[in-house]
């Protein structure tokens, strides 16, 4: 039995004898994917204000992991006192930020708590939902412990994003770790996936498919843009995007110099500068290569679909707004255009892989 299957036990065919049934799981589940939906815009949200956060450099800002109680911002001026003591006390204030004031701190302060507490928020809003549809009968056993692994890996990513802050707490850091900051946008795009290909899957009598090539083909491209959010988080969390203002050469060359300057040779993909500009940068080509590849390719078989243009039109708008944060050096509002086209590409690749219509 499939995971389509478990979820709608009678979608094996739109006509007949057991479409009444269908159509009778169908009412039943569009609540559920309401919820879903919901969370996907929250997600969104969610990893737009975390941009920000970066940009801003306000990570550091809350010194400590107080999930229940943390919550509170201060509420005094002795609470804001305090706070902003704590901050003093971290390396990045003494090599970075040493002289700001209260109220620049509070700029940086209500970023990261906004940021800590719209996840808090996803996490009730998915608790909450996930419950509820199990106590009022919405879900299959196979549906339940699917959204519960989802549960699950919305709960690492939590746990994540706390182990990144503590790596920028370490004594003489400024920021984050770059690979923990890779890892935690990872986590926040797998989970947006996982809503996105949930949705779609319970989208109907559609939702039976076989693997086929073009099944296997369209999800392989997602898994691709998901790898290139990912160098895109190593991007920025060396700032790399700072360095090498120029396009289509870096430094006057394809290959600058310095590629793999350090040694063991697999620091060079996480922490050498360069090498992380670079493998973006080629990231880009090759998934804008394989998106436009795949969607000729699906026109030429005469499997063409209004969603397969709107994700090459995407593409390509990624790609520019890539171009253009790189030359402009990094302004704040197109990066995180570039950063938001990303994650809505990544969604439509999910969605496209999900449905019927990429078989």
């Amino acid at each position: 039995m499939s995971f389509d299957d478990s979820i709608l036990p009678f979608a094996q065919s739109s006509f007949g004898p057991r479409s009444e049934k269908l159509g009778s799981s169908w009412m039943r589940l569009r609540s559920v994917r309401l919820w879903l939906a919901i969370l996907t815009f929250l997600v969104f949200v969610m990893v737009l204000v975390g941009g920000m956060t970066r940009l801003t450099d306000s990570g550091l800002s809350i010194t400590e992991w107080k999930p229940v109680v943390g919550a509170v911002p201060p509420m005094s001026d002795q609470a804001w006192s305090e706070e902003f003591d704590r901050y003093r006390a971290t390396s990045q204030y003494e090599l970075m930020n040493r002289g700001m004031s209260l109220g620049e701190f509070k700029r940086i302060y209500w970023w990261e708590w906004t940021h800590r507490q719209l996840g808090r928020f996803i996490g009730a809003v998915y608790l909450v939902g996930l419950v509820g549809f199990a106590i009022a009968g919405k879900l299959t056993l196979r549906l339940g412990l699917w959204l519960f692994a989802g549960g699950l890996l919305l709960g690492l990513q939590g746990l994540v994003g706390w182990i990144m802050v503590a790596s920028g707490l370490k004594p003489g850091m400024i920021a984050v770790a770059p690979v923990k900051l890779s890892l935690h946008l990872t986590l926040a795009s797998l989970f947006f996936a996982f809503l996105i290909a949930t949705h779609a899957r319970l989208g109907g009598a559609e939702a039976v498919r076989r693997a086929t090539a073009g099944t296997v083909a369209a999800w392989l491209i997602a898994v691709a843009a998901l790898v290139q959010i990912a160098l895109g988080g190593l991007v920025a969390g060396h700032d790399a995007g700072l360095t090498y203002n120029t396009w289509p050469l870096m430094d006057g060359r394809f290959i600058p110099a310095g590629l793999l300057a350090m040694q063991p040779l697999w620091h060079n993909f996480t922490d050498n500068i360069t090498t992380v500009q670079f493998d973006h940068r080629i990231g880009g080509y090759v998934l804008a290569a394989l998106v436009i590849g795949y969607g000729l390719l699906r026109l030429a078989l005469r499997r063409w679909s209004s969603d397969l243009a709107l994700i090459m039109a995407v593409v390509i708008g990624q790609v520019a707004l890539g171009i253009m944060a790189l030359i402009l050096v990094v302004p704040w509002p197109i990066a995180l255009a570039h950063q938001a086209m990303a994650l809505i590409l990544f969604g439509l690749l999910v969605r496209h892989a999900a449905r019927p219509a990429s078989s």
